[in-house]
């Protein structure tokens, strides 16, 4: 037995059950919960999304069954794990980040889903307009690549002797140009340059790095895409060997040993999620329920990561950080 499979088979209290007590509890509601990455990582945000369920009076167990799938960063077993759950009939389901919604939505356009996406969710296909999502699709968008700009502004501020800044993009990401053109409108604002610096590829990850340093970039940004969500390990490792401060949208890469974040919330996201999904279970459309947006923002800094990058983090900064890691 594989390792990913062994760890599906035992990932803690909820993730998986006996199957007589799913048999036991067939009259209660399933719900899918599709995510690209592994259980490993998600403690937190399921236990957000079980907080939304049970205000709206489901608990996992209890009165609703919950089916897991997990593509352990592997995209391209996503649309494989959304079928599956079409093919289960559940009843709603529940996905983390965009291109998990998009292969929701490609697998079924009657069964309702419920997502917490990184960008525009209307440029990325999934709803007509915020207002109005129309369809089978609806959720909570967490604004990641729309708070680029703030990220950049952040960055300035953690290194305001700096002149040249660098930020990582997928070409094939469907808002890249727009934010490279916000970006390059916020740079200057700030009296900066900035690097755009494209790779859909790890290889292509690790050149980027060497391009910066070259290019005498005093940090770089990190715009949100699954494809740097996967090569985490390798972003965190580029940046020590480089010494160059990296700003991240998720708090995981700093807790995980990257410098700063800066993002909406996550635990909020999927507590919404829960939410929503417990309002379609009791009867509501997802047609009719808008897409929300975050209304708190995380700022996490590394101290330790800072230390052995040579960067002195202002005291302005460290004040506003929601998290500081010693």
């Amino acid at each position: 037995m594989r390792r990913r499979e062994f760890i599906a088979l035992i990932a803690g209290a909820g993730l998986a059950r006996p199957l007589r007590a799913r048999a036991q509890q067939s009259t209660s509601p399933t719900v899918g919960f599709l995510y690209p990455g592994s259980p490993e990582t998600m403690s937190f945000r399921i236990a957000a999304f079980r907080q939304g369920l049970s205000e709206m009076g489901f608990v996992e167990g209890r009165n609703i069954n919950i089916e897991y799938r997990w593509a352990y960063d592997e995209l391209d077993r996503l649309p494989a794990l959304a079928n599956d759950l079409v093919r289960l009939r559940v009843a709603a389901i529940a996905v983390g980040t965009t291109v998990a919604a998009r292969a929701a939505k490609a697998a079924t356009s009657t069964i309702p889903i419920v997502f917490s996406a990184a960008g525009d969710p209307v440029a990325f296909g999934l709803v007509a307009s915020l207002g109005r999502p129309a369809g089978n699709v609806t959720g909570m968008s967490n604004m990641s690549a729309e708070l680029g700009v703030k990220r950049l502004g952040l960055l300035h501020e953690l290194l305001p002797g700096a002149t040249r800044f660098g930020v990582l993009v997928d070409p094939q990401a469907p808002t890249a140009r727009s934010t490279i053109a916000d970006l390059q409108t916020a740079a200057l604002s700030l009296g900066v340059q900035l690097e755009a610096l494209f790779t859909s590829t790890s290889d292509g990850i690790r050149v980027a790095f060497v391009t910066a340093k070259q290019r005498q970039c005093s940090a770089l940004l990190v715009s949100p895409n699954p494809l740097f969500r996967i090569h985490t390990e390798q972003l965190i490792s580029l940046e020590a060997r480089h010494a160059l401060p990296v700003m991240y949208s998720d708090r995981e890469n700093v807790q995980a040993g990257g410098l700063i974040s800066y993002g909406a919330a996550l635990a909020e996201t999927f507590y919404q999620v829960g939410l929503y999904t417990g309002r379609i279970l009791k009867g509501e459309k997802a047609a009719d329920l808008p897409v929300l947006q975050p209304t708190k923002f995380e700022l996490v800094i590394n101290l330790k990561t800072a230390k052995a990058i040579g960067v002195s983090v202002p005291p302005t900064l460290r004040a506003l950080a929601d998290e500081v890691i010693e």
